[in-house]
């Protein structure tokens, strides 16, 4: 894989902003986000001959995807990879490969869900864990919030260092006019909040929200000639670990750290030469113990790390600058909107919450319970 520092490139983006879209299905956020994505790029669907895609709600995701965009007869590579909110990281790799060796030309990664509008719930997981299930737990609140706690016992980790991670997204998200929660937001209002499962209260947990995403990949030496700015990526990196927490080898420890070295790795680069971070803040012990793996903080000091105000507007470390899940959007699976920001604030597109001089991005995504984990480092072309 270190062949394939800088091969590939991000053409195109496309994301829909709608959080609550009542008569949207997901495929028509999926759809809508594809055209968004290939118009970014200057590319039509025509052009498209591989699709990845996955779906929480539907069992063949490409299938449905490939017919939904009239595209199924042209298509030399698919991949349905499903690892929970992790997967479109897991497909970025994947196509990463195809495009370096000629199977694909054009790769499109795409998302969409009603989950808000549809109901406005978690959307059920359809293979209950036998060895859990008879306890009944809140899939997946409480898997988190067992992680959280042992945190907590390790480390001395506290309910305000926590409250920490929600309010630098909230400060965030306050600057992005298409975040979905733009109200202040303070710790006392998050350690106030009902408690959904101790020690998260609901401020600790994401959004439910609808939404559509994709992405356009193409090989770096056909990207200079599209529309956008060169955006290569620079190294990846996955890691499973377990499915149902309870077989989670270290609950206050999780597979980043390997998604997350073999991206740098491949990229050339340490965590102090990152400019930029998006991670899956699916609930706030994500961002934290994502931090500790990832290399930017040591392992045990997230707590300390987050309530320094490092991660917050004006820190030293810009991360989730969009307000990532728990104030921008959440549709169910997370991943490919924490690839859009780093593309975003790399192109200079991000408006109020540009970071200055931004030329190396990590994005990395958690799917299941803590158990799938995908790391993508992008660059602009001065990184290359």
């Amino acid at each position: 894989m270190s062949d394939l520092r800088g091969a590939i490139s991000v053409a195109g983006i496309g994301n829909t902003n709608r959080w609550n879209a009542p008569g949207r299905t997901a495929f028509d956020q999926l759809q809508e986000a594809t055209f968004l994505a290939l118009e970014d790029a200057g590319l039509s669907l025509k052009d498209v001959d591989a699709l990845y895609c996955a779906h929480s709600t539907s069992g063949l995701p490409v299938l449905n995807a490939a017919e939904r965009l009239g595209i199924a007869g042209q298509l030399r590579h698919a991949d349905g990879t499903m690892v929970g909110g992790a997967s479109f990281l897991f497909h970025l790799r994947s196509a990463m490969s195809a495009l370096a060796t000629g199977q694909c030309d054009v790769a499109l990664v795409c998302y969409g869900s009603n989950q808000r509008s549809a109901g406005g719930k978690l959307a059920p997981m359809p293979d209950p864990q036998p060895f859990e299930a008879p306890y009944k737990p809140r899939y997946p609140l409480s898997s988190y919030a067992l992680a959280a706690g042992r945190h907590m016992h390790d480390y001395g980790t506290t309910r305000e260092d926590l409250a920490q991670v929600a309010v630098a997204a909230r400060e965030w998200a306050r600057m992005n006019p298409a975040a979905f929660e733009r109200e202040e937001l303070t710790a006392d209002d998050v350690l106030s909040a009902r408690m959904v499962s101790d020690p998260l209260t609901k401020a600790d947990c994401c959004l439910v929200t609808d939404g559509g995403a994709a992405i356009v990949l193409t090989r770096t030496d056909r990207a200079r000639d599209l529309r956008q700015p060169l955006l290569p990526v620079l190294g990846s990196g996955i890691a499973v670990s377990h499915r149902q927490i309870a077989s989670m080898p270290s609950l206050s420890e999780t597979a980043a750290k390997h998604s997350g070295a073999a991206a740098m790795a491949q990229a050339g680069v340490r965590p102090d030469d990152i400019d930029h971070v998006m991670v899956y803040d699916a609930f706030t012990i994500c961002t934290l113990m994502f931090l500790e793996d990832l290399g930017f903080c040591p392992k045990g000091e997230g707590g300390a790390f987050v309530s320094s105000g490092a991660i917050a507007p004006g820190g030293s470390l810009p991360v989730n600058t969009n307000g990532g899940g728990l104030s921008c959007n959440h549709p169910g699976m997370y991943g490919l909107f924490t690839l859009i920001e780093a593309v975003l604030q790399l192109r200079g597109q991000a408006g109020a919450r540009q970071v200055d001089g931004a030329e190396i991005a990590l994005a990395h995504a958690n799917g299941g319970v803590l158990s799938s984990q995908a790391t993508a480092i992008l660059g602009t072309e001065a990184a290359l």
